[in-house]
């Protein structure tokens, strides 16, 4: 009877829209402001759906995930500039280190 009720939870819904039992999870991109905008709609259509349909979401158990998976790549999708990135990256660790050390 529960999925009946909530089956238009996710009707409209720009992100992706997981629900499960008593949990539901939004998930979308926000790497632009086109992306935070989406998101931010959908949030705002839920609590009008929960308003409406006289629910509340537990906003104390609602968590953000940040997921950054960058990679520098060029025209032919070669790696190289990410591989000169993190080598340049773990040198500028290892001299933080080194005079760490040395000043002891």
């Amino acid at each position: 009877m529960f999925n009946i009720f909530i089956n238009d939870l996710d009707d409209e819904a720009e992100c992706t829209l997981s629900k499960f039992a008593d949990d539901t999870n939004l998930g979308g991109m926000a790497d632009m402001p086109e992306g935070r905008a989406a998101i931010q709609r959908d949030l705002d259509r839920l609590e009008k759906w929960a308003d409406r349909n006289l629910m509340q979401f537990n906003k104390g158990k609602c968590k953000i995930l940040h997921l950054d998976l960058g990679v520098l790549v060029d025209t032919k999708l070669n790696m190289s500039q990410q591989c000169a990135f993190a080598a340049k990256k773990a040198n500028t660790n290892l001299g933080y280190m080194r005079r760490s050390v040395a000043s002891r």
